[in-house]
Order: structure tokens, then C-alpha cells, then sequence
């Protein structure tokens, strides 16, 4: 084996998992050119056309499919063996990609990362905070953060919080001035802020139960956020009623800036995971998870203006 097919196989795999130079070049930590040379390098050494390219995607030829088939498992089992000595470290080591929504870096990653960074001087950790949805494998990532109700089955998931609740919140001018809604059906008659993801068209449905029955409200919605934490802002200059996560209004509920109503009215849903594709972990993503694992992390229970 020469010196170069490590490296020229592992681009090739990475190509192949994620469809893409540029994700590729992002999951390697490499310049998109450095991919494209080495994948060039690969094919005229072998002699034979191993990728489709076309200006929007890159597909394996037939013989493309059958290497990956033998040399995916092949990096995987020596990626193992790499891992196992790397356990051996004093100091676990390496890189982390990690994808996590914005309101989950702030209430899960920072409260730990002084510790974690502390701790673990060796690991870089590569934090992309965006609340759109994403396939870590395609895009390059090692792990992401989401809420359980959103992760694919094949995943290997970790709870970092217990269950959290849906919360519909106001700041108390708004309600002196306005009112307190005491059904849901009085909702229509408040501004109600209204939440899209990013990228996204379809505006989302404000859940609620009530006697064992769900029901989704369909409102007007002067206003329209494709973030969270800024909708949580808005809510508390007083701009209208919002309905989010307890976990992102937890701030604004302690220090009176913002209280719940309709509380009877508010479901739970699973919090959020630490997933990743394989029950495979590198030494430095076992160290990341051992530091944000559920019973580190105070998040679970309702938080309200009393706590």
C-alpha cells in the first residue's frame, strides 16, 4: 500500500457518504481542491472513472459502488483500531463536528464547555448553531444535537434533558394592557407571533391539549420569526404572545420578563439527544457525551417565573 491510499481512499469514501466535494472537504478539514486532486490522483492510478460529476451532484459509477462496498467497512474497522490506541491517551484527542440548534447551544453546550474545554485541552470542537434541518452524515458532521421527535431511527441517540413542555408566554405589560386569554379560543383576539424554520413555508401550528385531546390552532400572525430566541425577544417588548419551548423562555420566566398562560393548555414532548450514526464513537466524542449526558444538565421539569 502506498503512502497516498489512505489518504486518496478515505476522500473517496467521504465523497461517496455525503455526495458532495464541498462537504467532503468539510468533514476532512480540507480545501475543496486538495479533495478534487486527490480523487483525480485515485481514479488515474486505478485507471478507471469511479464518480459521475454533474454541476449539481456526484453519483458512483459501477465500479465506484463496488469499491466503496469493500473499502467503507475497511477505513471503518482501521478508524476502530485508531480510536482503541487513542483510548490509551492520558488525554483523549481528535476533532468534533458537531451540528445543534441555536437555542440548545445556549441552554446545553455553554454551561459546559468552560468545564469541558478545561478538561479535555486536546479536543477541538466545531460547533455549527443553525435550526435547520440537516443530515450529519451527508453534511460532515460527527454528532448533532435535536429534539428526540426529530431524530431518524437509525441513529444512536443520548438524552441530554428530561421531557420539556410547550410554554405560550407574554410579557406582563402586554397582558395589563391587552388582557389575560383564558381559553385558547381568545388567542384570536391578541398578536400572536408566528415561527417558520428556516428555509421553510409552512408556518407552524401552535399544538395544544386539553382533557387527553390534541388539537393544532391555526392563527393570524402579524408578525414572523425563523428564530426562536429572537421571537422569545420580540415577545418580551411586548409585540404579542408566543408560543415556543420552556427551554428557551427559562431566562426571561425566572427573571419576570416574560410569564406563562394557558398552562393546562401546553403539551411535553421528548427534549433533546446527542446522536450520532454509529455505535462506533472516537475517543473525543465519548469524553463530549460523557460531559453533557442527562444527569449533568438541570434542564428538565417546567421552569416557570417561581424557580
Amino acid at each position: 500500500m502506498r503512502p497516498n491510499d489512505y489518504a486518496e481512499l478515505a476522500t473517496f469514501v467521504a465523497i461517496a457518504e455525503t455526495g458532495s466535494f464541498r462537504r467532503a472537504a468539510a468533514r476532512l478539514d480540507r480545501k475543496p481542491s486538495t479533495i478534487s486532486h486527490a480523487m483525480h490522483a485515485l481514479e488515474e492510478r486505478l485507471g478507471v472513472r469511479l464518480l459521475h460529476r454533474t454541476t449539481r451532484s456526484v453519483a458512483l459509477t459501477e465500479a465506484g459502488q463496488a469499491l466503496f462496498a469493500q473499502v467503507a467497512p475497511a477505513l471503518g474497522a482501521l478508524s476502530d483500531a485508531l480510536d482503541s490506541v487513542n483510548a490509551h491517551r492520558a488525554q483523549p484527542a481528535g476533532s468534533i463536528r458537531l451540528s445543534v440548534p441555536r437555542c440548545a447551544a445556549t441552554a446545553i453546550l455553554l454551561p459546559r464547555l468552560h468545564d469541558f474545554c478545561a478538561r479535555y485541552p486536546d479536543i477541538r470542537l466545531d460547533i455549527t448553531a443553525d435550526n435547520c434541518a440537516i443530515d450529519i452524515v451527508r453534511d460532515g458532521f460527527d454528532a448533532g444535537i435535536r429534539l428526540g421527535e426529530n431524530l431518524a431511527g437509525d441513529m444512536v441517540a443520548v438524552p441530554l434533558t428530561g421531557e420539556l413542555h410547550s410554554v405560550i408566554v407574554a410579557a406582563p405589560a402586554y397582558l395589563a394592557r391587552h388582557g389575560t386569554p383564558q381559553t385558547p379560543q381568545e388567542l384570536l383576539q391578541h398578536r400572536c407571533l408566528g415561527f417558520r424554520q428556516p428555509g421553510g413555508q409552512d408556518l407552524y401550528r401552535w399544538e395544544i391539549e386539553h382533557d387527553g385531546a390534541a388539537q393544532n390552532l391555526a392563527l393570524p400572525h402579524p408578525l414572523i420569526f425563523d428564530d426562536p430566541e429572537l421571537m422569545a425577544e420580540a415577545t418580551v417588548r411586548g409585540l404579542g404572545i408566543s408560543y415556543g419551548m420552556d427551554i428557551v423562555c427559562a431566562p426571561y420566566l425566572r427573571d419576570g420578563r416574560l410569564t406563562t398562560i394557558l398552562d393546562d393548555y401546553c403539551p411535553r414532548y421528548p427534549g433533546f439527544y446527542l446522536y450520532y450514526p454509529s455505535r462506533h464513537t472516537s475517543a473525543a466524542l465519548r469524553a463530549l457525551i460523557d460531559s453533557l449526558r442527562m444527569a449533568e444538565i438541570p434542564l428538565s421539569g417546567r421552569v416557570s417565573a417561581d424557580t
